[in-house]
């Protein structure tokens, strides 16, 4: 009888071994290619986790909405389906945290600097904190940069947006954006962007270049002009509850591997997003309208009627307090 509970003990233990030797698994799901800044800095994120907690953690990262287009993503995360995302910051608002469609604000940044004055500082983890109480934590900002225009027309001064209709994501910011532009606005998953160009549903859609590029939107659009009138970043969030449950040690090495990652993120972006403009260039499937300073502030003229007319959604004092960090001018 000793024997019998002394094996039985044995194979308990020898099971719990076994059990405890599983590594924990990261699904890390996002909508665009791996050859994009955001899909690299992912497959760099995994590197760094997988080596510096010595296989006791797995990333499985699932680009290119195979898991989820981008509007079922957050809930997935939510309901504990994927464990971390990246979705673009648009994605809050409808979400009910309306104030992070502040940087779908056209003409908010003039560049990373002042970009990075407002992700990297206090403004940028108030904003994070307000993801909370929707079960997620939020780690990063991601930079995938900024936006030009596309359109099967020249699109050289805004008025030539009228009538187009534009893809956006789904953001009240982007469609008055679009409205003040007298365009209509087209809410569509990013996975459906291309066929949507190709049929003519839609004549033209914002992205920075290196999405414009890997999407292969450019090889349906005639005209893509340099505006730079908008951001697109993405904030790395986490399911909270999954992310509180990990052990403190465990947690601890995966926020070093991300803010390495992070850095590696927005390092690689902006000459990512210049690359791929050049390689757009190059394939001669699209004109560049590159445009003259006095241009881009014919564009910035007529959309920073936006910043007031969506104050009201988006919270009068958090823009007037980004404008003071990055020193706004009309």
């Amino acid at each position: 009888m000793k024997m019998r509970t002394l094996l039985a003990v044995v194979m308990v233990l020898a099971f719990a071994g076994t059990a405890l030797a599983e590594p924990i698994v990261i699904k890390f799901s996002h909508v665009v290619a791996v050859d994009t800044p955001k899909g690299q800095a992912a497959e760099y994120f995994k590197k760094l986790a997988e080596e510096r907690t010595k296989g006791a953690v797995k990333v499985e990262v699932y680009p290119n909405s195979q898991l989820y287009k981008d509007k079922e993503e957050v809930e997935a995360l939510q309901l504990g389906s994927v464990q971390m995302l990246a979705p673009s910051l648009a994605k809050f608002g409808p979400l009910g945290v309306k104030e992070f469609e502040l940087f779908d604000l056209p003409f908010i940044f003039d560049g990373y600097e002042q970009l990075h004055k407002v992700t990297e500082g206090p403004v940028g983890k108030k904003l994070l904190a307000k993801l909370e109480p929707k079960g997620l934590l939020g780690l990063a900002y991601w930079d995938n940069g900024f936006k030009v225009m596309s359109a099967n027309k020249e699109i050289r001064t805004p008025e030539q947006m009228k009538g187009l209709k534009v893809r956006i994501q789904s953001s009240k910011i982007l469609d008055a954006q679009m409205r003040q532009l007298k365009s209509i606005p087209q809410v569509l998953a990013f996975s459906e962007v291309y066929q949507a160009l190709q049929t003519g549903v839609v004549d033209g859609t914002e992205n920075p270049p290196s999405n414009l590029y890997t999407q292969k939107m450019h090889e349906v659009q005639k005209y893509v002009a340099t505006t730079n009138h908008g951001y697109l970043g993405y904030a790395v969030i986490v399911n909270k509850k999954f992310w509180e449950g990990l052990p403190a040690d465990i947690r601890v090495t995966l926020e070093g591997a991300m803010a390495e990652a992070t850095t590696y993120a927005n390092d690689i972006a902006k000459r990512k997003n210049e690359e791929d403009l050049a390689a757009v260039k190059a394939s001669g499937k699209s004109e560049i309208l590159e445009l003259s300073a006095e241009e881009r502030a014919a564009w910035k003229k007529a959309l920073v009627p936006v910043h007031e007319k969506m104050a009201s959604r988006v919270g009068k004092d958090l823009i007037a307090e980004v404008h003071e960090v990055t020193g706004f001018q009309k």
